[in-house]
């Protein structure tokens, strides 16, 4: 190693002295401990499938890591789970943990001292949580996509968590029996690795690929697949060799690279939830980009060319053996930022001029595309005036209209009751509010509202309407996330009442509260912010954390 390290201290300074007898007491030399060390940063967790073989992993990755010269140290972070950790306090830890891992990581890997990282990067939020971590240290970083869990079948049919999840949602409406949803609960998972969908998980998978952030070709990826452990091997040998060339995660997060994350994004018709991973990562980054702006500008431009399940047929595994984000990115080649350079030590158009096309079906190319219209919407208006989300996927079948009377909800549970009852009818436009970053805190998951609007077979039938967060698989019928100003901080959201008008248009890409201004005025002026009596890690979040528009970031990128 002929670049000197940050992590090796001088010789006979404290610093120096109390590490050297920490370490030798771990079993290392001193010839060791002039190596450039490299954090391995581990979410292993026995309380979720999607974490489970990351250990395995870690023991690969730092074999490989020892082989090419460096010295590897695993560290262990929270490891949140949607299906897993949405139970406390109505699932409001969920997008708080990723800001903790990003945290957790910059305590154990900046105070250390030490010279790179390579992230085990699985479910929703350790992906962008490692991301964040990446771009706030700026040392060489390389993520290792730890791939996707397979799938079972049911009834001749195919089964995943996400069916589960939307049969419960049927259940409570009472279209499918108990022992039904427990059956399929029996044959969602047949092994380790994240949703086999293209939810956030696999969704933040191509957009580590896409931002040049992981090894080309290696996403998405079937978890433990002989495929898997060989980029295991080739992500800790290449960190070596990334800390030796000083190639950091800034040198590649590049507006250029976050541009084509986003067309990624678009062109498989991903998890909304990319939007503020993908701007939370900007700003620890301190790169100047409105994410936001970019998915609206792209829009109009990038086609869908991949539906992968939920949101067509298509497999993850034909995805994958397609090509995966590599394919895509190739067929999206007239589209892309080609001189954004990417962990591999070469640019995008580099690693494209060595890329096959797509292989099979499940990625089109440009003139086949699977439509030309844009899967991901941000509508704006007097009910979103800093914007809400709508993802359609494709939009053959799809309403795109919609003029109703509001009916609101402070809770998932109340407006699921109200289904239940009868109170929620054709022509409502359900509101259900206080689920935002600062009103959750951290936004609360409405989708199993959407989906028991979608058992009692009123999905065509309403329109939804939310500040909370949607499942990054999929959406039934018409809905509207992430609305922005949230109704906690008296956005045009926590204004509306019962009976309101709202008229929303997707190709027009407007959501509108047809309320006076004066009326809303007289609102305004009486509203009255809720009191909160948070405790522990979730008031700290409360407190600090940004906008939407900001990612939901704790960082404040005006300071």
């Amino acid at each position: 190693m002929a670049r000197k390290l940050r992590s090796n201290y001088p010789e006979g300074t404290s610093l120096w002295a109390v590490r050297r007898a920490q370490w030798r007491a771990l079993g290392l030399t001193d010839e060791d401990m002039l190596k450039p060390k490299i954090a391995v940063v581990n979410t292993s967790s026995e309380l979720a499938i999607c974490f489970s073989h990351l250990d395995e992993i870690s023991k690969a990755v730092k074999d490989a890591i020892r082989a090419a010269g460096g010295l590897p140290f695993e560290i262990r972070t929270a490891a949140p789970s949607d299906f897993i950790h949405s139970a406390g306090r109505a699932g409001t830890y969920i997008l708080p943990t990723r800001d903790l891992i990003t945290n957790d990581i910059e305590v154990q890997v900046g105070g250390a001292m030490l010279d790179g990282m390579v992230c085990l990067t699985s479910c929703d939020k350790t992906v962008p949580g490692h991301l964040m971590a990446a771009a706030r240290l700026n040392i060489p970083t390389i993520m290792m996509v730890c791939g996707y869990q397979p799938s079972g079948s049911y009834k001749n049919h195919h089964m995943d968590i996400e069916e589960v999840f939307l049969g419960a949602g049927h259940h409570v409406a009472g279209k499918i029996t108990l022992q039904e949803l427990k059956e399929m609960s029996d044959n969602a998972i047949l092994g380790p690795g994240v949703c086999s969908g293209m939810g956030t998980a696999n969704s933040m998978h191509i957009v580590c690929e896409a931002l040049g952030m992981s090894l080309p070709g290696g996403a998405p990826i079937l978890a433990n697949s002989e495929r898997m452990w060989d980029f295991a091997r080739r992500t800790g040998a290449r960190i070596v060799a990334m800390i030796e060339e000083d190639l950091r995660p800034r040198d590649i997060m590049t507006p250029e690279a976050f541009a084509n994350a986003a067309m990624a994004i678009l062109a498989v018709s991903g998890s909304i939830n990319c939007i503020k991973h993908l701007q939370a990562t900007a700003i620890e980054g301190k790169v100047d980009v409105d994410v936001y702006a970019q998915f609206e500008k792209l829009a109009n431009t990038i086609p869908v060319l991949s539906a992968v399940r939920p949101i067509g047929d298509t497999s993850i595994e034909a995805f994958e053996e397609a090509g995966g984000a590599l394919a895509l990115m190739k067929e999206l080649e007239q589209f892309v930022n080609k001189g954004a350079m990417t962990v591999s030590g070469k640019s995008v158009g580099q690693n494209l001029a060595d890329a096959d096309a797509s292989k099979n079906d499940a990625i089109r190319d440009v003139g086949h595309a699977l439509s030309n219209k844009p899967a991901i919407v941000i509508v704006r208006g007097s009910l979103a005036p800093e914007g809400g989300i709508v993802k359609l996927g494709l939009r053959e079948g799809k309403r795109l209209t919609f003029s109703g009377t509001a009916i609101c909800f402070p809770a998932a549970d109340l407006a699921i009751k109200a289904l239940t009852d009868g109170v929620i009818k054709p022509g409502h436009v359900v509101i259900l509010r206080g689920l935002g970053v600062q009103g959750g805190p951290g936004m609360g998951m409405a989708s199993r509202v959407v989906f028991a609007i979608d058992g009692m077979n009123l999905g065509p039938e309403v329109a939804f309407v939310t500040d909370g967060q949607l499942s990054g698989l999929v959406n039934k019928g018409l809905v509207i996330g992430e609305v922005t100003p949230e109704a906690a901080i008296g956005g045009p959201l926590g204004l509306v009442e019962d009976g309101d008008h709202i008229s929303i248009d997707i190709e027009a890409r407007t959501a509108n509260l047809d309320v006076p201004a004066d009326v809303l005025a007289q609102r305004r002026a009486k509203f009255q912010k809720p009191v909160h009596k948070d405790e522990g890690w979730v008031s700290i979040y409360r407190r600090s954390v940004q906008p939407l528009s900001k990612g939901a970031s704790l960082v404040d990128p005006g300071l």
